[in-house]
């Protein structure tokens, strides 16, 4: 009699890399939203005009306000009363900054090994 049962479905190697991948960055961006919504007042200070620092430090901040805006709480992404230029130069410094040190680790991978790297390039 032929067996009914379902076989199990085992995850390879890539599948869990990537599952473990997304469930860093997911818990990453909970406490980074969280961090958003404690640090957002205190780096948008009240009636004083903001210059090139704070703008890398509101360009830093702004990818993170994002799980914020999401979690409801309505942040600020961007000071209005800013120096112009040079604001916007350190806003937009800020945020490649923040993204490559945000992003960047989803996509780093290990290097290889020379004997590794041998084995693979005889499979092809």
């Amino acid at each position: 009699m032929p067996s009914t049962s379902v076989p199990e479905r085992t995850l390879t190697a890539r599948q869990k890399l990537w599952l473990n991948k997304i469930a860093y960055f997911l818990i990453a961006s909970l406490l980074l939203g969280w961090f958003y919504g404690w640090a957002s007042p205190r780096a948008f200070p009240k009636d004083k005009i903001k210059g090139f620092g704070y703008g890398m430090l509101h360009g830093a901040l702004m990818p993170l306000a994002l799980p914020s805006l999401l979690m409801g709480q309505d942040v600020e992404i961007f000071a209005t009363d800013n120096s112009g230029r040079l604001y916007k130069i350190g806003y937009i410094c800020g945020i490649n900054v923040c993204g490559l040190s945000f992003f960047g680790p989803l996509f780093w991978r290990p290097k290889r090994s020379m004997a590794g790297q041998k084995n693979h390039d005889r499979q092809m």
